[in-house]
């Protein structure tokens, strides 16, 4: 009889299993549980009409994200990582703030406070009730307590239905987001982690869903140790191109918006180079040719968000596995960055 060594699935990846298990659940319980806070954050919206969002690593990747949802909503709406905000500061006059650290305790967030004092319009979001930035500002606060594995992915989930609670206090209808974390989709990554076999790494794209993309690609480049990175459509068309070709691993995420058609156009050209072409997929269009894609009801926004993330994040995880004998396991790094 032969016997088949099989790899121990590493203790961070472990980690992370259990924080993934347990997103949708903590996701739907923050959202039920952050009304009366949300209701706050939009009395603030609609007197200001401006927001600033302030964090750093997938805090500002989420940021990112719903940057182009208050928007539509009519607020003049800026993400910013936390860093830029002290060195380079925008005027604070006039805008509401909030600030976004899943533990509350980064070193950015708290020098800050400590620098600025915040503002009458200044709030929090984090998973720790307990943390500095509770503490220090109004905030509204995820189910389940800061997340202990090392790549973020219960805590993106959690703040985006944080953000869920605000939309809706603003009026943003919800049942479609909600629905996506009821009823999850989970279409098969063996195809995608397939095409990415042997890329030497990963650059990720979007158009209103790049916020997304920069999340994955964080995540990507903290568990591979591949400096994966994000650049947003048209910042990819804009001379980057150079770099595709069969080793460089191209991820797109396509929604049911009107960016849709450069979204498409992109995964065409990137086709074109030879490089392996992943197409996360909520637009309810044909898949492009040549692409390795995968379909999700047609969604927009956080319905399209919810949709996407969990499985971007199993290929993520996998595509470390595949790489790393201890992925999920940080040699540079800590969960919480105390230190500038």
């Amino acid at each position: 009889m032969t016997m088949t060594n099989q790899k121990t699935r590493p203790s961070g990846l472990v980690a992370i299993d259990r924080e993934m298990a347990r997103q949708y659940a903590d996701a739907l319980a923050s959202y039920e549980g952050a009304n009366a806070a949300a209701q706050a954050v939009a009395a603030s919206l609609r007197k200001t009409g401006r927001l600033l969002l302030l964090g750093m690593g997938g805090s500002h990747a989420v940021g990112r994200a719903v940057e182009p949802l208050y928007r539509t909503l009519g607020i003049d709406a800026i993400a910013l990582p936390l860093s830029e905000q002290l060195g380079e500061p925008l005027s604070l006059e006039g805008r509401t703030v909030l600030v976004t650290s899943q533990s509350g305790e980064s070193a950015e967030v708290v020098r800050w406070f400590d620098e600025t004092g915040g503002t009458a319009d200044t709030f929090g979001l984090t998973l720790e009730g307990g943390s500095f930035l509770a503490r220090t500002a109004p905030s509204l606060v995820g189910v389940g307590g800061t997340e202990l594995a090392f790549a973020a992915t219960r805590s993106l989930t959690v703040t985006f239905a944080l953000h869920l609670a605000i939309l809706a206090a603003l009026g943003e209808e919800p049942s479609a987001a909600i629905a996506a974390l009821t009823a999850p989709e989970e279409p098969g990554i063996a195809d995608a982690l397939a095409a990415l076999e042997n890329v030497a790494t990963v650059v990720t794209s979007g158009r209103r869903l790049q916020g997304v993309a920069e999340a994955l690609a964080l995540g990507l480049t903290e568990l591979s140790r591949r400096p994966c990175f994000s650049l947003e459509g048209g910042q990819l068309r804009h001379g980057p191109m150079e770099m595709l070709g069969p080793a460089i691993g191209v991820v797109l995420f396509r929604g049911k918006d009107n960016t849709a058609g450069l979204v498409t156009a992109m995964a065409v050209s990137a086709v074109e180079t030879g490089a392996p072409v992943i197409v996360f997929d909520a637009s309810g269009e044909e898949p492009v040719p040549g692409t390795v894609t995968l379909p999700f009801k047609p969604a927009t926004g956080l319905a399209a968000v919810f949709a996407m993330l969990p499985t971007a994040q199993r290929l993520m995880i996998a595509f470390a596995d595949a790489r790393v004998d201890d992925a999920g396991t940080p040699v540079r790094s800590t969960k919480i960055t105390r230190s500038e």
